[in-house]
């Protein structure tokens, strides 16, 4: 397909037009077709220039996948904003530090969520009373104001309808201007993803970067108009947002937006919408092959599954096909520094390919192998994963030295990740040099859990790997220093953890250590950690 859009705004406006009378959204008894989505996409985008957002203010959005995630993010993209998307796992502090790094304008945040009030845990990160005050959120200086997207708001902050009700003075051709004032290169979302050293960075991302993306990803995946897309990956992440949101922009399909990932939901939902197509990482597909009630749901609309960002055990993919039907499994490679897209498998390759490797670049990119030197090595050789293209980021928001030290001169972005190239430019990713493990498909970094760990009154010293988990893939195990005289337990500090980190993040073992080991320049030798979990996994 030819695009005819060159920024996010004008992907919804001819969407809205070419696919006017199809299903976009259909959330619980919410049933929108294109043309009612556009509108509302105009109305919110007419509020956020009644509020005074201007082109390249950060807008955030801190709320589960629904109807209203969409219309309030496409909304102000439509402006002329940058999206900020906050993890709907994080606690108050972890957002805070995200809106306060990004200087957030306006943020959009989800009443209650998973048994949380979002709004009570922000007030209490951001220096705010119980009641409210004249300026309730004295930690975020930069953010002038705050929607709930729901129908009750604290006095101090908006609810969803009072705000798209202010735009209702803004006319379409102003909404129309300020769209035509964007253009591919403008920046489109910074998403904010932790490295080695555990401190968030941004990665800036344009709008021409997002459309071409995933473009690409719609044309390898065969995603079409027909289609019935189960969104669970959550919509702050690049992959349910852009090959989720935008992919099905693009090409006309339904999405169906599931806001956690419950498998006897996800059963009910492919059944009641006839889904067609759920992508997802490894675990998704796997606990609905092997749920008891599996056989009780009709499945057989399923025919497109794209996953990745674990390993992919070549029996996953053959059950698919052979149990469920369907017809196309594919897997890939991405990073949000990267657009989210790196690699992907493509229609008709082999099983053993596709659980084996991530399949190769996509068009327009190139993807290398290099030894510690920097120097290209030949297939079949492990060695850090580097990636070059229009695909590649515009750099850290507000830190030249990390984005130096992540895209080389000639503009090569070091990922981090170890795998190997096959003769055919096929990619196994094989290892992580930043240690980052995936629990349940989300990111679990080290670093960052160590330092939250560290600010435990009875903690000296922690260090986190990952450690295999039968139903997350892997997760968090922290060897922990107390300090002398603490009756800290494991108990404890879990219990702690889950009040002060987001779930994913919680180590589900503590071990406790006199000391660490580290090596003559300080740092901790987690390959020593990891020996020993492999020996107690040996010993049985």
């Amino acid at each position: 397909m030819t695009a005819s859009w060159e920024t996010i705004p004008e992907l919804v406006r001819w969407a809205a037009g070419r696919y006017a009378d199809t299903e976009a959204v259909a959330d619980g008894r919410t049933r929108i077709t294109y043309a009612e989505l556009g509108a509302r996409i105009e109305r919110a985008a007419a509020a956020c220039l009644a509020c005074g957002v201007e082109v390249g203010d950060r807008v955030a959005v801190w709320a589960p996948n629904t109807v209203d995630w969409i219309v309030a993010s496409l909304g102000a993209v439509s402006a002329g904003a940058v999206l900020v998307p906050l993890n709907t796992r994080f606690k108050g502090a972890e957002a805070a530090d995200v809106l306060r790094r990004s200087g957030a304008r306006l943020l959009f945040v989800t009443g209650t969520f998973l048994g949380t009030s979002y709004v009570a845990s922000l007030r209490r990160a951001a220096g705010a009373g119980p009641s409210g005050a004249e300026r309730p959120l004295t930690a975020l200086p930069d953010l002038e104001r705050v929607v709930v997207l729901s129908d009750d708001a604290p006095p101090d902050f908006e609810t969803w309808k009072n705000f798209l009700a202010t735009g209702e003075g803004v006319a379409g051709p102003e909404v129309r201007a300020r769209e035509g004032a964007l253009t591919g290169s403008t920046l489109s979302d910074i998403v904010f993803t932790s490295g080695t050293t555990g401190r968030p960075k941004g990665a800036m991302i344009t709008h021409g970067q997002t459309l071409r993306a995933y473009e690409s990803w719609a044309d390898l995946a065969g995603l079409r108009r027909s289609d019935r897309y189960l969104i669970i990956n959550p919509f702050f992440h690049t992959f349910g947002y852009k090959a989720g949101v935008l992919a099905c922009l693009m090409r006309g399909a339904t999405m169906i937006p599931q806001p956690v990932f419950n498998v006897d939901t996800a059963l009910a939902n492919i059944a009641a919408e006839r889904i067609s197509v759920l992508p997802g990482p490894p675990t998704l597909h796997q606990q609905l092959l092997d749920h008891p009630t599996r056989d009780a749901h009709d499945l057989s609309t399923l025919r497109l599954v794209v996953t990745g960002a674990a390993v992919v055990p070549l029996r996953l993919v053959e059950r698919l096909r052979e149990e469920l039907g369907v017809g196309t499994v594919l897997t890939a490679y991405g990073l949000s520094e990267a657009t989210g897209i790196v690699t992907m498998c493509r229609r008709g390759d082999a099983p053993a390919l596709i659980a084996s490797t991530s399949g190769r670049p996509v068009p327009g990119t190139e993807v290398r192998v290099t030894a510690p030197s920097g120097a290209p090595l030949p297939p079949g050789t492990p060695g850090e994963v580097q990636v070059r293209g229009f695909n590649v980021m515009r750099g850290y928001y507000e830190d030249p030295l990390a984005t130096a030290e992540a895209i080389s001169e000639d503009g090569w972005l070091r990922t981090g990740d170890v795998g190997v190239l096959d003769a055919a430019g096929n990619l196994r990713i094989t290892d992580r040099l930043k240690d980052m493990f995936i629990v349940g498909g989300f990111n679990a970094y080290p670093a960052e859990i160590e330092q939250l760990l560290c600010t435990h009154p009875d903690v000296l010293d922690a260090a986190v790997i990952g450690v295999p988990d039968a139903r997350l893939g892997e997760v968090a195990k922290a060897y922990v220093v107390r300090r002398p005289g603490s009756l800290l337990t494991s108990a404890d500090l879990i219990a702690w953890s889950r009040r002060e980190m987001a779930n994913y993040k919680v180590p589900r073992s503590v071990e406790f250590v006199r000391s660490l080991p580290r090596n003559a320049s300080g740092k901790v030798v987690k390959g020593e950690l990891r020996g020993r979990e492999v020996s107690r996994a040996w010993c049985g």
